[in-house]
């Protein structure tokens, strides 16, 4: 494996260290907000405040004392890059806010991002920064009970943790891991499904969540029988990219059809995949708008162009699925 697929991924680029030791120091939220050298990431529902200048996309990092009241406040860790404007070292609190106070702080819904628009544009450290974000706090969002008890949970750890006041139980971040696969046939053709949910002209690589007590492989090897029809056996790991939309990371795998098996055996599930097509790369480039691929933030596309050994100039910047 190398990791030079993976750090073509938009969303696995990162530049901050993560400072976990230090989310455990008492109200150390409040002290950086204390601290004037801290920077502040605001998200209003699931967007990010955007720098406004003319140049490439940037995270518009503010001081604490710019920004209102919060709902909900992270610690995301240092900056490692030398590039930004903030020095290296500099610690960084995302800040999630009400409508109101997203109106008070830039009442412009043009200067708010979503991941999903600005990933590919995005500077390593910023891509990184709103991706881990956006992972935490959409777990915030969905786990604020207690599980066993159903108790109103509470923010512990510099917000990495939660805790029940009545049972004593912790909860932690989740990520629910996925597979998606790049399945080839003996004239070198790639498999593209359509999902029962898009337009009938979107395609994209086949993919299905890990069940549990399942290894990722042997989650690559039912998913696509599954969804195809086909027995695939061998699957080789290429590289992951965490997908927060809402909480999931994506694990790419090529294997190879099972001996007997005929490219010709397709079998769409007819619920979740409704059509299924082999391309070649000629017919891909030739393709042009007549299909929608993957938008360029997903993984599903990175693979694609790595089989197709060049970029592909046509598709949508944005992705509405998690493939």
């Amino acid at each position: 494996m190398s990791f030079a697929f993976t750090s073509r991924l938009p969303l696995s680029r990162q530049a901050v260290d993560r400072d976990h030791e230090a989310r455990a120091t008492p109200d150390l939220l409040d002290r950086l907000w204390a601290d004037a050298s801290t920077r502040v990431l605001a998200l209003h529902r699931g967007s990010a405040l955007m720098s406004p200048t003319g140049g490439p996309a940037r995270l518009r990092l503010l001081a604490p004392d710019r920004e209102p009241s919060a709902e909900l406040r992270l610690y995301l860790g240092r900056s490692l890059a030398p590039e930004e404007s903030e020095p290296v070292g500099t610690r960084l609190v995302a800040a999630v806010l009400s409508d109101d106070a997203a109106a008070a702080l830039e009442p412009d819904p043009a200067r708010w991002a979503s991941l999903r628009t600005v990933a590919t544009a995005l500077t390593d450290r910023d891509a990184g920064l709103l991706t881990e974000t956006l992972g935490v706090v959409n777990w915030h969002g969905s786990h604020s009970h207690c599980p066993r008890c159903g108790t109103a949970t509470l923010l512990e750890t510099a917000g990495w943790t939660r805790r029940c006041p009545s049972c004593g139980g912790q909860v932690f971040p989740r990520t629910d891991p996925a597979v998606i696969v790049l399945i080839t046939d003996a004239d070198d053709r790639i498999l593209l499904g359509s999902n029962a949910l898009w337009e009938n002209n979107r395609y994209s690589l086949l993919a299905g969540f890990v069940e549990p007590g399942e290894s990722l492989e042997a989650a690559v090897i039912r998913e696509m029988f599954e969804e195809s029809g086909l027995r695939v056996t061998d699957p080789v790991y290429l590289g992951s990219q965490p997908w927060p939309f809402p909480a999931s990371i994506m694990f790419g795998f090529t294997p190879s059809l099972a001996d007997g098996q005929p490219a010709s055996g397709l079998l769409p599930d007819g619920e979740e995949i409704l059509d299924l097509r082999w391309f070649s790369r000629d017919e891909l480039r030739a393709a042009g708008d007549s299909i929608i691929l993957p938008g360029r933030s997903s993984i599903a596309r990175a693979i694609i162009e790595h089989w197709m050994g060049e970029p592909l100039d046509f598709g949508p910047d944005e992705v509405h699925g998690w493939r």
